[in-house]
């Protein structure tokens, strides 16, 4: 019995890799990002260098959107892989993000949550200088749709800090 029960436990371990093709695939997603922030550099530079000040912020509010959507998908990829998969060797390398290795779940949820929040804020702004693009209830969605998440994030927060204060009052018993 005790030979079936180290089996399944050494296969439930073992099934954690099973994890790898999804982040590999984030690693491919980031690259066709890549592709549609070179591609919106482009488009907007084949008219020239004239550009409306409307359209320099709008234009700038969407390559941020696209690093910060980046920068989101290395989060989940390095922490995500870090946490249920396998420690990522690099050993020293200088250029190794200081907080990678020490984000636990509880922190990638909330790196997540305030990375949504920033890219959906930006895509408010940017409705904002387009608004004649759409109706009001299409502005109240968008703008509902934002508070949800930065409501979300607030209770991800209060939830995470009143876990640690459990575990400090249990810790100090």
């Amino acid at each position: 019995m005790k030979f079936i029960e180290e089996t399944l436990e050494k296969l439930m371990f073992a099934s954690r890799w099973i994890m790898a093709p999804f982040y590999f695939g984030l690693v491919i997603c980031l690259f066709f990002l890549l592709i549609t922030f070179v591609r919106e550099l482009s488009y907007f530079f084949s008219d020239g260098f004239v550009f409306a000040e409307t359209e320099m912020i709008l234009f700038s509010l969407t390559l941020i959107d696209l690093s910060f959507t980046g920068n989101l998908l290395l989060i989940v990829i390095f922490s995500g892989y870090e946490n249920f998969v396998s420690k990522i060797d690099v050993g020293d390398h200088e250029d190794k993000p200081s907080w990678m290795g020490t984000v636990d779940f509880s922190g990638l949820k909330l790196k997540l949550i305030s990375s949504i929040v920033a890219i959906s804020g930006i895509h408010l702004l940017k409705l904002f200088f387009d608004m004649s693009k759409y109706t009001k209830e299409e502005i109240y969605l968008f703008i509902t749709v934002h508070l949800t998440f930065v409501f979300s994030g607030l209770i991800l927060a209060c939830m995470d800090y009143v876990v640690a204060k459990t575990k400090e009052k249990i810790e100090k018993k």
